[in-house]
């Protein structure tokens, strides 16, 4: 049998684990935002929020380093829906100040569509921090998607750390 290989985009927020600096609401805690379910209405059970707070963010722990392409965020569409704007996508290995040191990606500035989609270039890095830097902010989260390599090899898909 002769192996081919082949490299394609997949969601590895999925199988991350994600935490935030503060939760508005026990029951829409910060792993809604990877659920898989990119619903822009907060009853959907697919966001979550921080408190109005000092510099909120939210970060993910994609358990090991990415060469991240794209970061999809969906906001609120509900209510809210200016809360996000000019929050920072930040990527990298580092948890310093929570992740927020971490190279920038992009900042979201919102629009008419709750869906938006940020390249990365390839950055490498661990952690992906949405991170909203200012005094008595509250940040809302509806889902968060990340696009990294996977290698897909004889029908069998493995995600690739190294590329």
């Amino acid at each position: 049998m002769e192996w081919k290989y082949m490299f394609i985009w997949v969601d590895v927020a999925l199988s991350g684990v994600a935490t935030q600096s503060s939760v508005l609401n026990n029951s829409c805690p910060p792993s809604f935002v990877i659920n898989g379910e990119p619903n822009a209405h907060n009853d959907s059970r697919s966001c979550s929020a921080t408190l109005f707070e000092t510099n909120p963010w939210w970060r993910l722990d994609m358990r090991g380093p990415y060469a991240v392409a794209s970061v999809e965020v969906i906001r609120r569409s509900d209510c809210c829906t200016d809360e996000i704007d000019g929050a920072e996508i930040r990527i990298g290995d580092s948890v310093e100040n929570n992740g927020n040191n971490n190279p920038r990606c992009a900042v979201i500035t919102i629009n008419d569509s709750p869906y938006m989609t940020f390249n990365c270039n390839k950055m490498k890095g661990r952690y992906i921090n949405i991170y909203l830097p200012g005094e008595v902010k509250r940040l809302h989260l509806c889902e968060v998607k990340v696009y990294a390599n996977a290698l897909v090899s004889g029908g069998n898909v493995t995600l690739s750390k190294d590329i």
